[in-house]
């Protein structure tokens, strides 16, 4: 197949092409436009080991300038992961920058999909959108967004139905629950736990630590993610994609302790903003129409992870 990978330079977008590439012969192109400070620095890092893939091709450009008329000529499936991140630094006038990306770059995919023979557009949505929630979360629970990153976020998933029911645009929603590991944005709390315990630095804990999240680990989320380019029934679906388990926030650290061997100091950061006190994903649509069962455990997870920021802070 040809696949586009929109975000492919980020955290999940890196690891999807790798997988993509490695497992079949898919032409993979992706896009990216370097926008977040973070890959503006650490620029093709996150790319490394498939930059220089015989069927691999980097666009560096904003979505919002590419046409995409001519992008999709050909290709068979898009994976729609571009986007801005992060609940706590969407409020004010950065909100901006979520509706640019987030609504206006989709809204004008979807658009050109329209006149495409594309066979389906993946759009990777958030747990965020259900807002506080008690128990597991089925994909038909009422949405309820807490900040306004969950906003753009649930706006882009309404502008894939309105798009699917008008015009036939073949989408599939992806809800992802919290997904951490290797090449995790800096500003997610394990990363940011980690690089302060190699550095022997305090812990800085937003919240009382009590608030548990579905953690996904990232090899799960790719797999569940990959699985649905080849499913052909799947179109108008809305599907969670969480973790093998949950955890709060303090026993995370208790965890990045004992991996460490060191004692943590933790230095209370402020109150959550935006965020629920827990999420929890119910599966069981995943599991029936993808076979996805999750199978990296926390410990193992953030294992991995420390084990590739500790060799990227050296």
């Amino acid at each position: 197949m040809k696949i586009i990978v929109t975000g492919a330079a980020g955290f999940i977008g890196s690891h999807l092409c790798e997988f993509l590439l490695n497992n079949g012969k898919h032409e993979v192109i992706g896009i990216d436009a370097f926008v977040r400070e973070e890959l503006k620095i650490i620029g093709s890092k996150n790319m490394e080991t498939f930059y220089s893939h015989p069927r691999f091709t980097l666009i560096s450009s904003d979505l919002l300038h590419i046409d995409w008329n001519v992008m999709l000529k050909g290709v068979d499936v898009v994976f729609h992961l571009a986007g801005i991140p992060g609940v706590r630094s969407s409020w004010g006038n950065d909100f901006r920058n979520y509706v640019e990306t987030n609504i206006l770059a989709t809204q004008q995919l979807l658009e050109a999909c329209r006149s495409s023979a594309i066979k389906k557009i993946i759009f990777a949505s958030t747990s965020s959108v259900y807002g506080e929630k008690a128990g597991k979360v089925p994909e038909d629970s009422s949405t309820a967004p807490l900040s306004p990153y969950g906003v753009s976020k649930l706006t882009g998933e309404q502008l894939c139905r309105v798009y699917w029911k008008n015009d036939g645009v073949p989408i599939v929603i992806l809800r992802f629950f919290t997904v951490y590991g290797p090449r995790q944005r800096s500003d997610m709390a394990f990363h940011r736990f980690i690089k302060q315990m190699i550095k022997n630095e305090p812990i800085t804990l937003i919240g009382d630590g009590t608030q548990s999240r579905d953690f996904t680990y990232i090899s799960d989320c790719v797999e569940a993610t990959a699985a649905v380019a080849n499913q052909p029934t799947l179109i108008g679906e809305t599907i969670n994609i969480g973790g093998k388990e949950r955890s709060s926030i303090l026993n995370v650290i208790r965890i990045l302790e004992n991996l460490t061997g060191k004692q943590a100091t933790i230095v209370n950061a402020g109150a959550m903003r935006g965020e629920p006190m827990h999420t929890w994903a119910d599966i069981s649509k995943a599991a029936r129409i993808l076979n996805y069962e999750p199978k990296v455990s926390l410990t193992a997870g953030l294992a991995e992870e420390l084990a590739y920021l500790t060799k990227y802070y050296s």
